[in-house]
Parts: structure tokens; sequence; C-alpha cells
């Protein structure tokens, strides 16, 4: 029998959390994917503590059943202590849990001898890598991965690891690993809110993601209908008039 595997979601605002919470989703990430989601920035090291609170605030308004994790943005965890403070300002904001990108065991253990919930993220690291690419020193994988369970984390993000070394890592230490393009052995999975609904970059097609629904096709073509009925003076008809 194959142990409950953990679900988890991007999620950035209040209705996008509603979703997610109603599907029945373990954990919803606000993830600072939003930078390049939501605000069309080129980076994630171009979205701050100012933005994602505002994003942290909005889900948390859903008082969704799932947990919410607040991703720490770049900057926000250069010092144990300035992560700690950062931390405390999501957890005041609603997170449940912050996480944090990059092997940083002093900042998780700051995090969590405060009594806050931490998960660590290996692999590809979007806030310093140029340009995605599959992580594959197992030895540093590994090690990081024993560094961050020592120091308090409570889960570990696995992103562009190969599926034979995502697999010892998750036999290896006793925290849950989460995935996101690395293979079927993780205890749960991660994707984009957007990207699972077909309302993302449709020329983003990485070898990992699955496209549940194309429901960016769908709102164009409802909006092309609007717009031309109103053209043609068919809406507002009768029945929408007070």
């Amino acid at each position: 029998m194959h142990a409950k595997k953990i679900v988890m979601v991007t999620a950035y605002d209040y209705p996008s959390a509603k979703i997610a919470n109603a599907a029945d989703v373990d954990m919803i990430l606000v993830g600072d994917s939003a930078a390049n989601v939501i605000h069309g920035m080129k980076s994630t090291k171009e979205i701050g503590m100012h933005e994602m609170l505002l994003h942290v605030a909005a889900v948390s308004r859903s008082k969704p059943k799932a947990l919410v994790v607040a991703d720490m943005p770049y900057g926000s965890d250069t010092t144990p202590l300035k992560a700690l403070g950062n931390a405390r300002l999501f957890i005041k904001a609603g997170a449940g849990a912050v996480k944090i990108e990059g092997a940083k065991p002093q900042a998780i253990e700051a995090i969590a001898k405060a009594g806050i919930l931490a998960m660590g993220h290996l692999g590809y690291l979007p806030q310093t890598a140029e340009k995605p690419a599959v992580e594959r020193d197992e030895k540093a994988l590994l090690r990081d991965a024993k560094a961050l369970e020592a120091a308090g984390a409570s889960w570990i993000v696995l992103e562009l690891v190969p599926e034979k070394i995502a697999k010892k890592i998750s036999q290896t230490i006793s925290i849950p690993t989460i995935g996101i393009g690395a293979g079927r052995y993780c205890s749960g999975q991660v994707l984009v809110f957007h990207d699972i609904l077909g309302l993302g970059d449709p020329d983003f097609n990485p070898k990992f993601l699955k496209k549940y629904a194309s429901l960016g096709e769908g709102a164009v073509k409802a909006i092309k209908k609007y717009a031309k009925e109103v053209r043609e003076g068919k809406f507002p008809e009768k029945k929408n008039v007070y």
C-alpha cells in the first residue's frame, strides 16, 4: 500500500486559494513565483517582502483548511536573524509555515527554534540560478538535505532533481520531500496553479509539467464573445437592466 502523498499547489490571491482549498489540497504555497506568474517580472529576484506579504494575507483571508506556506523572497533570509524576523511577519500575515530556498541550515534552525514550521528547498534554485537546470550532484544534495533536517526543517522541496537521487534522499531522511520535476518517489508534489489550469505562459512546457485544463483558451473565447455583444449592442439585455 502506498503512503498518502502530500498535494501542494501554489496560490497567490483570494480566489485561487478558495479554488485550491475546495479541491482539498494539503498545502497552499504562496510562492515567489508570483513574480513571474502574477507580476510579469523576469526573475523571482524582483519580488520582495512587501508584495509577498500582500499575497500571503490575501490567501489567508480565504481561511483555507490547507496549510499556507509562505515563500521567503530573495534577500529576506541572508542572516538567521533577518530570516526569523521576516518569518514572523509572514506568520502575522496568516501563514502557517515558511519556505527557505537553498542550503541555509542556520536560518532554518533559527526559525524552527522559534516554533515556526520551516520548509527547505534544494535542487534548482530560481532565486540564484542563471537558468533552469537539473541538479545532479547527489553527494551535495544528500549532505544538504541531512543538514536541513538536522536544523529542524519539517519538509524539503526538491526541484529539478533526477528521480533516482530524489528517491535516495526521500529514503534517507525522515521528513517528507515534495517534488517538482523530481520524479515519482517524493512524499508529495507541487505545481503552479496557473500551469495546472492552462492559464500560464502557453510557451512554458517543461518536461515535468502536466496541464489538467486549458482555461486560458476558454477565457479568451468568453471575453471575445462579451466584446462582440457589447459592440453589436446585444449586451446589456433588458434582463440586465435595473
